[in-house]
């Protein structure tokens, strides 16, 4: 493996639901909104699997800073195309209030063929979630880098947590995404891979024998991008705030640093088995950062606020390097101020309170993710 530093280059792509800025709505995308956000954003958006969905990618970016201000450009193309046909983007994992049997799969060869072969499985995809990738040139170092990256992604998941509602019912989880999501193949946490040829090896037979074409087709948590030199977690609901979405993308992109300035010590985290981390994934699916995660060294539940401080404190040094310490310590105030799985119910009782019905309710929720979406632009 390499010994230079590699320049933990990062990129995000969000995925966003479309609403009818009256009804609250979901939306499908009329063609002239997809073609003018095409051009004005030049290969950076695209359909997603339903036609309410809009997707974007930001270009390759050296640091955060320069993250923020390409997030906010898409986000903000977006919402102006948007709004031009009575339109407006909500960045939360699931519409609170929409029924999926309702909702129509994008024409495209690419998403017919994923409907023909994932079935009644990928009807139910009215979901969006949020990657961030982080560029490691070395490809044995991207594989061992990505083994122990994976201890943290609960602690990501439990920060990002937006979709508590579904189908107009709150689920009791905090991330209800991935109960629909882990329905699909080649989902979960990734297992524990040896080497870049081991990975390769098991691409190739599963490409051999006909079940995916190239590696786009495996949706684990964390994985090695089929497209660039970059580890991409994916884990993470897509956060209704720009300000969520850097501090996620900031904590991916330190951390990965940080497990590489171990390498340099001759030191390493220790690598976990995916029986023990997916229990923290489960509580950070079902409970966001009310109950803690399980911290395996010391064998006890620790609260999340404690987590944060010391997972604040592993990247303190990484994030002064690459410029990010501000949005690093954001990550205090996500834990302060709830996710907003949190945030949404606490709008929900809100207007229950005040007398408005279980439908209103849900609207007001829907109305809170519209200004949030909007409140960092």
């Amino acid at each position: 493996m390499s010994t230079q530093e590699p320049d933990f280059t990062i990129g995000v792509e969000e995925e966003y639901l479309l609403v009818d800025k009256d009804s609250l709505d979901l939306a499908a995308a009329p063609d002239g909104l997809m073609a003018a956000c095409k051009s004005e954003l030049e290969g950076q958006v695209s359909p997603e699997f339903l036609n309410c969905q809009i997707e974007i990618g930001t270009t390759v970016c050296r640091n955060v800073a320069e993250a923020r201000e390409d997030l906010k450009r898409l986000r903000a193309t977006v919402a102006r195309v948007a709004a031009d046909y009575n339109l407006a983007p909500i960045a939360a994992s699931c519409h609170p209030s929409s029924d999926w049997r309702k909702q129509h799969h994008t024409d495209k060869q690419r998403y017919n063929d994923l409907r023909d072969d994932l079935a009644g499985v990928v009807r139910r995809m009215l979901i969006c979630g949020m990657h961030v990738h982080v560029g490691v040139g070395d490809a044995d170092q991207r594989i061992d880098l990505m083994n122990q990256l994976k201890y943290f992604l609960p602690h990501l998941l439990a920060l990002s947590c937006s979709s508590p509602f579904w189908q107009g019912e709150d689920t009791g989880l905090s991330c209800y995404r991935l109960t629909v999501f882990d329905n699909l193949p080649r989902t979960g946490l990734p297992p524990r891979i040896d080497s870049w040829g081991a990975y390769e090896r098991s691409v190739k037979a599963m490409k051999t024998v006909g079940v995916i074409e190239d590696a786009s087709k495996i949706w684990w948590d964390l994985r090695p991008s089929s497209r660039f030199p970059t580890i991409e977690s994916r884990v993470c609901d897509v956060s209704p705030r720009l300000e969520t979405a850097l501090t996620l993308a900031a904590l991916t992109q330190t951390l990965t640093r940080m497990l590489w300035r171990l390498a340099t010590r001759n030191q390493r985290w220790r690598l976990y088995d995916n029986f023990l981390i997916s229990e923290n994934r489960w509580r950070a699916q079902r409970y966001g950062m009310a109950a803690g995660l399980i911290d395996w060294g010391r064998r006890e539940v620790v609260p999340f606020d404690e987590l944060a401080a010391e997972l604040v404190a592993h990247v303190e040094e990484d994030a002064a390097a690459l410029g990010c310490l501000r949005e690093v310590e954001n990550t205090l105030s996500i834990v302060a101020n709830g996710n907003s799985a949190d945030q949404q119910r606490a709008v929900y009782r809100d207007a229950v309170q005040a007398d408005y019905s279980h439908e209103e309710a849900l609207q007001a929720v829907i109305k809170h993710l519209i200004d949030a979406y909007h409140a960092d632009l």
